[in-house]
């Protein structure tokens, strides 16, 4: 079988802000990183990490220092239409998007991404319409000021304008911070359905562990301009003591699970859900001997 793939790739990628001043700061060092057609990946990093950094690049906000950024096997900056292609095939969703909202109502706020892509009047109305309901917002909504809106509404918003433009990759940057539980159930929700029913690919950033163990299928951590590991949730939450070193933590399952391990109760010290907590704690009153596997689940 053929190798899939990666749909964006980067290529030896660094990046260095004030380069040539005292204030030279190298971002990012020869960093490779792949993301592939319909994967749900997940970064993590500390603030300052690097992360943030590579996003912008991904989509052609920043130009490498050196190195490439490739979009379906082709360098972005190849020339000025390489570079916008990749703009309206992967979209980025900044943190706090609401505070750039700016049109009269959310429906021209929505609608904003599809005109600039050239699209006739009735794609435009099809496709702010789909990325309304993809996000939950109501067809009065539609026709309301987005600085009337609650805050989670505003969010909604932002991820729709995004959306409206059909990327094959979209990339949220923190999409829930700040939000209440509800809020962040509900935005989850939209970023599944829009993953699922378009088969996107959909590239998270976030300090929540809990919602990337949830989420995401591959994890890359970055730390210090680099990639140091990377794996599904299982191989990267193994590496406990290097990400807290980082300044990054585990699930707080994983926690637990390691602690019960150092005090000899046997259970699988990977756990990073609730759902695999239930099945492995199930697994250790059926059969104690199953009490290592119980992780699986």
């Amino acid at each position: 079988m053929k190798p899939l793939e990666p749909i964006i790739e980067t290529q030896k990628l660094s990046h260095i802000y004030s380069a040539g001043t005292p204030f030279q700061h190298a971002a990012l060092e020869e960093v490779d990183f792949r993301a592939y057609p319909g994967e749900y990946l997940g970064i993590i990093g500390h603030t300052g990490s690097g992360k943030s950094t590579l996003i912008q690049h991904l989509n052609g906000l920043l130009k490498p220092t050196s190195g490439k950024v490739l979009v379906e096997g082709k360098d972005i900056w190849e020339n000025k239409e390489a570079t916008r292609q990749a703009r309206f095939r992967v979209g980025l969703v900044f943190q706090y998007p609401e505070y750039q909202l700016f049109e009269e109502t959310c429906y021209k706020d929505i609608a904003f991404g599809p005109k600039n892509m050239g699209l006739d009047e009735h794609e435009v109305d099809s496709r702010v319409r789909e990325a309304a309901r993809f996000v939950g917002l109501s067809e009065e909504l539609l026709e309301a000021s987005p600085f009337e809106l609650s805050g989670g509404q505003k969010r909604r918003v932002a991820i729709a304008g995004v959306i409206a433009m059909e990327p094959a990759v979209l990339i949220l940057d923190e999409p829930t911070a700040g939000l209440d539980p509800v809020g962040v159930e509900q935005i989850l929700g939209n970023i599944r359905d829009y993953h699922e029913e378009k088969n996107a690919t959909i590239i998270t950033v976030s300090h929540s562990m809990e919602e990337m163990a949830r989420t995401a299928d591959r994890l890359v951590v970055i730390n210090d301009g680099k990639i140091p590991f990377e794996g599904s949730p299982r191989e990267v939450f193994a590496h406990g003591e290097e990400l807290e070193a980082m300044g990054l933590g585990v699930p707080r399952m994983t926690r637990v699970f390691r602690r019960l391990r150092e005090l000899g109760a046997g259970v699988d010290p990977s756990v990073y859900t609730v759902e695999q907590a239930k099945a492995a704690i199930l697994a250790k009153l059926r059969d104690p001997r199953q009490a290592e596997k119980g992780g699986e689940a």
